[in-house]
């Protein structure tokens, strides 16, 4: 087997102590990515959470609006049904 040069040794033992060293830091920073990814995604949740509430709200008081408004119109239109059904 021939001789490897000690300078040869040296840097691949330092890439690999660079490669070793760095490791904690790069999980940590996929750590903090995923807890932002997570974060942002429950926030845009929340948001159309709050949208699809808010248009139930309006379409609920529009329906209400239109019984109260329609009170008057359904008596009317008994009162003429009964009025032509007795001039028959």
């Amino acid at each position: 087997m021939p001789a490897v040069a000690e300078q040869v040794t040296d840097a691949v033992t330092q890439a690999n102590v660079k490669v070793v060293a760095e490791a904690p830091a790069m999980a940590l920073g996929t750590v903090y990515q995923s807890l932002a990814h997570s974060t942002g995604m429950m926030y845009e949740n929340s948001v159309n959470a709050q949208n699809q509430q808010n248009m139930l709200s309006q379409a609920a008081s529009t329906q209400g609006v239109l019984q109260i408004y329609s009170v008057d119109t359904i008596s009317d239109a008994i009162s003429v049904a009964q009025i032509i059904a007795g001039n028959q």
